[in-house]
């Protein structure tokens, strides 16, 4: 009994020094992305902030400054000190803060992966419970052919066609993005677009399993209709795993919104993370970069420990 109360405790630990690991290596990767660029970094900053020709004198103190000095370990070990207090550097391009930058963004970006986990579920849940109400008739093969096509179309193309439909003919929706609620509806769909077909094909599969258990064959069998059965009780059997791969999924939303912020001009950090790589400001690109990894950390520890909360057997399958 006590073994089997201290496994819960043992799974979270594990997962904790998973999670630990993880963003401990992801920091080694985003620090060489900066070590091994080629040019002097303290060079480019002096020169971002008009100072056309430094001194070697001038050079060597902002290296100093920048933690540039050293060997690699014992530069990384500096870098990840900073990193730990916030501290991410400061632009080559325009000498800021790269931290100070980021924050000015990152609500923009919060907003934008909010209003796409919302449209996505929806949208998930819709179609998945269209094609398991009727499996292999026209409404799944309908479902089915939109997720693939979903899934195959990159984000930036239909963010274009989009762009294209509405600004040609005028309809009559926001196309300015400026980081508000009012004009998040496109791009937050064009980023929710191949999330949702994910999501709604491992819905279909979760609730066609459920389908098959006994509860289901006791409800049909006293009477229950199949949308009464498919939400009653194969639904309540499959929420837990599309709320994990939901959750899970949010992370995943950063690596798509980079490209979604640049189509649309939405100010957030994906967009800003762009220019960075289009003016080689590696400091920018770092910040992001640590930034994405550590918000993936986060979510998939909280949604698989969330997860093991509501549902023991999701603990079992892991240990």
């Amino acid at each position: 009994m006590g073994r089997r109360l201290l496994s819960p405790a043992r799974a979270g630990l594990r997962r904790l020094g998973q999670a630990a690991a993880t963003l401990l290596a992801g920091s080694v990767l985003v620090w060489a992305l900066l070590a091994l660029a080629p040019g002097d970094p303290a060079r480019r900053v002096l020169e971002a902030g008009n100072v056309t020709n430094p001194t070697a004198a001038q050079v060597e103190a902002k290296r100093a400054e920048l933690g540039l000095t050293g060997g690699p370990a014992r530069r990384y070990g500096r870098w990840l000190a900073g990193a730990a207090r916030g501290d991410l550097g400061v632009s080559w391009v325009t000498g800021r803060p790269v931290r100070d930058e980021l924050g000015r963004r990152l609500p923009a970006t919060l907003r934008l992966a909010a209003a796409a986990v919302g449209l996505g579920a929806v949208a998930a849940l819709a179609l998945a419970l269209l094609a398991a109400a009727a499996p292999g008739r026209w409404p799944d093969t309908a479902a089915r052919v939109l997720s693939t096509g979903a899934l195959v179309v990159p984000g930036f193309v239909v963010g274009l066609v989009v762009l294209h439909v509405v600004v040609l003919r005028g309809a009559d929706l926001r196309v300015i993005a400026d980081g508000r609620w009012a004009t998040v509806l496109l791009p937050a769909a064009t980023l929710a677009l191949a999330p949702a077909a994910a999501w709604s094909r491992v819905l279909r599969a979760d609730l066609l399993r459920a389908a098959g258990s006994g509860h289901v064959d006791v409800a049909r069998a006293r009477g229950a209709s199949t949308w009464w059965a498919l939400t009653r009780h194969q639904l309540p059997h499959a929420l837990v795993q599309f709320l994990t791969v939901v959750g899970t999924g949010v992370a995943a939303l950063l690596g798509g919104a980079p490209v979604v912020e640049t189509v649309y001009t939405w100010p957030g950090i994906g967009a800003y993370a762009v220019a960075g790589i289009a003016s080689r400001d590696l400091p920018v690109v770092q910040g992001y970069a640590l930034l994405a990894i550590a918000a993936y950390v986060a979510v998939s520890l909280s949604v698989d420990l969330a997860a093991a909360a509501l549902d023991p057997r999701v603990a079992e399958r892991r240990r």
